[in-house]
């Protein structure tokens, strides 16, 4: 490493590399991504084209990126101790987390300063999820209790695949409602944009993830269904909601105090009468066009939704036997 030049990394970058190497994604394509940035933007001698570090092994991708991470470092940490044990425990993550091949496992084996990192945000509460879980790691005798108290959301022990985001939003907090807490319980909820982009995102996670996936489709999805069926795993579930989409389940009254909520400012009568007879999205969608306000947008509906929710009384019976089907699954043992 003697004749490398490099860029000094700013605390930003170093940051967000922390960010994207331990969110939920897959190991290759995260860490590959992350590393290759790094060489492209700070790496000034020796420097390589895209097509080159596409050749590149990946042990050599992992000590250069590396080696900028850590030197740049230098500038903004004093004091800096070697202490792989947060390395240690990310690579026995992602490895139980994902099934690995030998090259990707290079990319795992490194020596990033991740101790020094969380010095650069450790005073910042303002941070994702992952960065407190990394915080964890790094300082914790039991970082799995502690984030599991801390609702910290990993390690990550099943994943969800649903159709849209009004289920990645509204179901944990109908969950949590109910005392059975995402991100205490490590769930992590994917919105895959359609019933289509269900299938083929449970092909690809479902070709080497290691953690149960728990599938949420729409009562209209039943040849997505079978095409899922044939590569279900033992531990693998999934749920058709028994009648239309996830708003078609939702709580009567509950959309009737979120649609008074959504046109208190603008609407002289908040008399609400609802009556889904073509579903809930054809209602709410004329609701809105009739009554002057903004049009209906499923994921600003949902948000609104999520203001909105108050008790018990507001998580469907459809809801539950959700969210029980997702208790039962068994998880890994970290």
């Amino acid at each position: 490493m003697k004749n490398i030049k490099y860029k000094t990394l700013s605390k930003e970058q170093i940051i967000i590399s922390a960010d994207r190497l331990t969110r939920f994604k897959e190991t290759e394509i995260k860490y590959l991504r992350v590393f290759k940035d790094i060489l492209a933007n700070n790496l000034l001698e020796p420097k390589y084209k895209k097509s080159e570090l596409d050749e590149m092994d990946y042990a050599t991708i992992t000590h250069l990126a590396e080696f900028i991470i850590n030197e740049s470092l230098k500038t903004y940490v004093t004091n800096l101790e070697d202490d792989y044990v947060s390395n240690q425990r990310l690579y026995d993550y992602e490895c139980k987390l994902f099934k690995q091949e030998p090259e990707t496992k290079k990319l795992l084996a490194n020596k990033i300063n991740y101790k020094a990192i969380t010095k650069l945000f450790e005073n910042e509460e303002d941070i994702p999820i992952n960065l407190k879980w990394l915080k964890v790691l790094v300082t914790s005798a039991n970082p799995n209790q502690e984030s599991h108290n801390s609702a910290y959301q990993f390690p990550i022990e099943k994943l969800i695949i649903c159709e849209g985001i009004t289920e990645e939003t509204l179901l944990p907090e109908f969950a949590k409602l109910i005392g059975y807490d995402f991100n205490k319980n490590g769930i992590h909820i994917l919105s895959a944009g359609g019933k289509n982009q269900v299938v083929k995102t449970f092909y690809r996670y479902a070709k080497n993830l290691c953690i149960p996936i728990f599938v949420l489709l729409d009562s209209d999805a039943g040849e997505n269904y079978n095409q899922i069926l044939p590569r279900l795993r033992k531990s693998d579930k999934i749920h058709i909601i028994n009648k239309g989409e996830f708003e078609d389940i939702l709580p009567i009254k509950l959309v009737e105090k979120t649609l008074k909520y959504a046109i208190e400012n603008i609407s002289l009568s908040n008399d609400i009468e609802i009556e889904p007879n073509d579903g809930m999205v054809n209602y709410l969608e004329n609701f809105f066009k009739n009554r002057g306000a903004h049009e209906f947008k499923k994921a600003e509906f949902a948000q609104l939704v999520k203001k909105n929710i108050t008790s018990e009384d507001d998580v469907s019976e459809e809801f539950r036997n959700i969210i029980e089907e997702l208790k039962a699954q068994p998880i890994l043992d970290y």
